[in-house]
Parts: C-alpha cells; structure tokens; sequence
C-alpha cells in the first residue's frame, strides 16, 4: 500500500481485508478492522488508539474524512467504540467519533457524528449536518441542519439510489487501486 501510513498502537495493528482498497495519503491508526471491497480515499484519518474502530464490507469512506472513537472514562468504561456496518456511504470531509453507523446508512459531505449517536439501516444525515451526542436517526429517515433533527422519510428510490451508489464506489475503488499500480 504504497503512500499509506499504517501505524500499529497499544499493541493493536490494523487489519486490513486485502480487497479493500485504501488510498495513498491515508493515514490507519492502532485497533481498526476494514472488510471486504471497502474503500477508504485520499487523506481519510482513521484513528484508533484510545478504542477501536469496525469497517464494514463496501463500506465508502470519501476524501479527508476523519474517524475516531471515544476512550472509556467513568460512568461509560466501554467508552465508544466507532462501529460502522456494511455498504455504507461517508461522504467527504465527514467527522464520524465514537458512533454506530448500521448498514446501509448514509453520512453526508461535511457532517459530524458524535459520540453515542447512531444511524440506523437506510437512515441518513444531509450534507453539512450536525448529529449531536446520543442521538438516534431511525431507519429510513432523513436528518438535515445544526443540531440535525428530521426531515421527512425516505422513498425507495431513495435507499435504492444509495445502493446505486454503494456498487459505484466499489468499481470506482477497482479501477483507481489499478490507476495507483501502473504508476
């Protein structure tokens, strides 16, 4: 993985399925797991030192997002892991911290996820949102704004665009991964 920094920590080193495909200038710290034809892009920061963090298969993590957990401490000593489902889209620039991400849930460019909050299967976050601590976005609702709070439903042609979407960044990854190994 040529321009990657994997850097083991606390005894932890990440685990990377070798079907994934993870981007030059991306930067893999200490107890993360990613599965299967996932696909971490350029500059994406995933940190794990003070808990781990759980990737799951197709799962799309889009440029210069970063992902963290949050350290056990009194009251909570699981801490929050950062736990993130199969075919799931994180759009660029995103901030995901210590939160449950179920499959096929969708994180717009630009928002955060923040500590104990989770998004349920076919749940999304718009662009630009914020999801403050504890919160819940549902299965099949759209959530938008700072703090988010919902917004309507989802259509089926919305979760199956977002499907759409899952199968393009597969490919996508594939041909950049060949871009990267004819240089």
């Amino acid at each position: 993985m040529d321009g990657v920094t994997i850097i083991p920590f606390g005894g932890k080193t990440p685990v990377i399925h070798p079907t994934a495909f993870v981007a030059p200038g991306a930067r893999i710290i200490g107890d993360v797991e990613i599965g299967p034809e996932a696909s971490i892009w350029y500059n994406v920061v995933i940190r794990a030192d003070v808990n781990r963090i759980r990737i799951g298969a197709r799962t799309n993590v889009q440029d210069g997002t970063i992902i963290h957990c949050d350290s056990p401490k009194p009251g909570l000593p699981e801490g929050n892991p950062t736990i993130i489902g199969d075919d799931v889209l994180i759009g660029h620039m995103a901030m995901v911290h210590g939160c449950t991400l179920h499959d096929r849930a969708f994180v717009g460019l630009g928002s955060i996820v923040m500590d104990g909050c989770t998004v349920e299967s076919g749940g999304m976050l718009a662009a630009g949102a914020m999801l403050t601590p504890g919160k819940t976005i549902p299965a099949r609702q759209l959530w938008a704004g700072r703090p988010a709070r919902q917004l309507r439903e989802i259509p089926h042609e919305g979760l199956a665009a977002q499907q759409a979407g899952v199968a393009h960044y597969v490919e996508l990854a594939k041909a950049h991964a060949q871009a990267i190994r004819r240089r």
